[in-house]
């Protein structure tokens, strides 16, 4: 349990840096004289060097471990975060938001380790629950990195100043968790990977698959593009709802970073909610259960974005926007409820590819708010005639009878190994409330 808090919060942390710059991007705008393709490919770049990142961080996990893996990252990621202020062009700006980008390869590790930790019949839920306290961080800066900026506008800075002090907070936030995570986690509950011994190292190699082996199965590439229409989704809110929020509805920027934290505050419960709707899928009908879960709640997330695109009215427009959120973060919990079970020999290697997809979706979402002729809210109603599209994907994710009753038979004996838990344990309730 301390690893799950920990590797949350380094998630959330991340996220928090990631997006740090987002909700300001009103104040840089104007400062670097940014044309809308210009935002356009910085909102590309935030997200396209991940894509690569998540690839290689999943093979890293295999190798190294998850622990030296966050460890690294969070530190090494902090520096860009808080370097992004020494911008004094497009260019530089751009090229400090690409390197930005690499610490969004958390999520794989984040869900690398707590697929590491928990059994099969809950995995789905601590998987869901970390990744989606860690994407609260999204919401969180929203809101946060406005009162910060603002902080030191009123110690004296002009705004062109705070807005690179500001940077600063989360990237020692970043540094700090990153020392944390070092002394206080473990790769697996028996240990780390570099205590294994000679004969325990080779075992795990040998029930170990490679990464182009585990890649060419069609089901991981299907959950790519399916991840791609969730996550990547949220990736691109998070990039455009504040300053959406400041040019089409006309609010200050304090306004607009509340409102558009509220997407990312979801996340406390939603995602959570898919993984543990994705589990009791999986108790009652199978494997086959959970995909089909799946495909429902990415059908009405891109249902529910094609309504929230046609809001013209604020109340409503942020009424959808809550209603789009629940389900976009509820199809990434459902994603990660499927993702264990695809290939566990190649954990790292799945979940690497399949969490790429989310940027990846991100990065294509990204080209169609570089047109100078289309909207934004035109572009997010073709994204969700799009991502109501991909739900067919999920005809493509299926499980042999063999791995269907594999799991099953791994569920029942988890089961029933919790019913006889809790049946010597409640004698000894009973015992307690006796004596008192």
């Amino acid at each position: 349990m301390r690893t799950f808090h920990l590797s949350w919060l380094a998630f959330f942390l991340c996220f928090f840096g990631w997006f740090g710059i987002a909700p300001l991007m009103a104040v840089v705008r104007e400062e670097l004289n940014l044309t809308k393709d210009q935002i356009g490919n910085i909102i590309i770049s935030s997200v396209a060097i991940t894509v690569i990142a998540r690839l290689a961080i999943g093979w890293l996990c295999d190798k190294i471990g998850p622990r030296i893996s966050y460890t690294g990252l969070l530190i090494l990621g902090a520096f860009p975060v808080m370097f992004i202020g020494f911008s004094n062009s497009y260019e530089s700006f751009l090229l400090f938001r690409l390197a930005i980008g690499v610490i969004g390869a958390s999520f794989v590790i984040t869900q690398y380790h707590t697929t590491v930790m928990f059994a099969p019949n809950v995995v789905g839920t601590a998987n869901a629950t970390t990744a989606g306290w860690g994407n609260l961080g999204g919401g969180v800066t929203q809101m946060v990195m406005p009162l910060i900026f603002a902080t030191f506008v009123g110690a004296g800075y002009a705004q062109g100043m705070a807005w690179r002090y500001a940077m600063v907070v989360p990237g020692i936030a970043m540094i700090i968790c990153g020392i944390a995570y070092y002394f206080y986690t473990k790769d697996t509950p028996t240990g780390n990977v570099s205590d294994l011994s000679e004969a325990a190292a080779a075992a795990k190699k040998k029930d170990t698959v490679s990464f182009w082996k585990a890649a060419a199965d069609r089901r991981v590439w299907a959950l790519f593009v399916l991840y791609g229409a969730c996550f990547g989704i949220e990736l691109t809110i998070n990039n455009i709802a504040a300053i959406y929020y400041h040019d089409y509805f006309s609010l200050d920027l304090a306004t607009a970073g509340l409102i558009a934290g509220l997407f990312g505050l979801m996340n406390i419960f939603a995602r959570t909610l898919g993984g543990f709707f994705g589990d009791k899928a999986g108790i009652r009908w199978g494997l086959s259960g959970r995909v089909w879960f799946l495909g429902a709640v990415i059908l009405v997330e891109g249902l529910a974005l094609l309504l929230f695109s046609r809001m013209t009215v604020l109340p409503l427009s942020i009424i959808a926007m809550v209603v789009f959120s629940l389900f976009v973060q509820m199809s990434e919990g459902a994603t990660f409820s499927v993702v264990p079970f695809i290939n566990k020999k190649g954990m790292g290697a799945v979940a690497g590819i399949v969490g790429a997809g989310g940027n990846a979706g991100a990065v294509a979402a990204g080209f169609l708010f570089k047109v100078e002729n289309l909207s934004y809210p035109d572009a997010l109603f073709i994204i969700g005639l799009v991502v109501a599209g991909t739900s067919a994907l999920t005809l493509l994710v299926r499980f042999s009878p063999e791995m269907e009753r594999e799991a099953q038979e791994e569920m029942d004996s988890l089961l029933a190994e919790k019913k006889a838990d809790e049946r010597i344990a409640e004698p000894a309730f009973q015992v307690e409330e006796a004596r008192r």
